[in-house]
């Protein structure tokens, strides 16, 4: 049986955050919130709960889960080749709307779906979802709805989709924007935009000049 916890009151709010790391530990899946909507999360080193994270979704492997961190020091264990560039936008708009797709470390024994050795990877801006991270370390997490379905922007409707697949509801009432975060391809040497989310092109190209963008 799921249980929900609000995060708007400060007693339920800390018993939900160690209700949900301990649930993630055990290889669970949690619905958190984020800056843009809510997400569903795994450990990220576990296949096993990527995979019922996926199973959950009715999600294919050809779509892999990013991952969201709670700190950009996080980084420096989980990616490898990122270029100065990079490191800007993460100075820029960390926390915040801004995925970015990087070379992960060979080294890493995860499972996130068919990356091609690669992870997309954001903080996101949002004080629970921060918490949450910062007590249990990197997630594997998507939008909280089933695939096809509008992203949620409340927690309500995230439990409506995925119900008693997940084990801990962290509820911290709507979101702030339903816009997605923008996705930039910081492999090679002049930084892609994949996706305009929240971010647009101009606002990024004040960082990195040489943004390109995907066609």
């Amino acid at each position: 049986m799921a249980r929900r916890y609000d995060c708007g009151d400060a007693t339920d709010r800390k018993t939900g955050l160690r209700e949900a790391a301990s649930a993630i530990r055990r290889g669970e899946l949690v619905v958190l919130p984020t800056d843009t909507v809510y997400g569903v999360g795994a450990d990220a080193f576990s296949a096993e709960a990527v995979g019922d994270l996926l199973e959950a979704k009715g999600r294919g492997r050809n779509m892999p889960t990013p991952v969201l961190v709670g700190s950009p020091n996080t980084l420096h264990g989980l990616v490898t080749d990122f270029s100065e560039q990079a490191w800007e936008l993460v100075d820029a708009f960390w926390p915040g709307a801004l995925t970015l797709v990087a070379r992960h470390q060979p080294s890493l024994t995860w499972d996130l779906g068919e990356t091609q050795g690669t992870v997309a990877v954001r903080m996101p801006l949002h004080p629970v979802a921060i918490e949450l991270l910062t007590e249990f370390g990197p997630m594997a997490v998507s939008s909280a709805n089933l695939t096809g379905h509008p992203s949620p922007q409340d927690c309500d409707a995230a439990q409506d989709m995925l119900g008693d697949s997940v084990s801990v509801y962290l509820d911290a009432g709507p979101t702030p924007a339903a816009v997605p975060s923008s996705i930039v391809d910081v492999t090679g040497k002049v930084p892609v935009l994949l996706r305009a989310g929240a971010l647009s092109a101009d606002e990024l190209r004040e960082v990195v000049p040489d943004l390109e963008v995907a066609n």
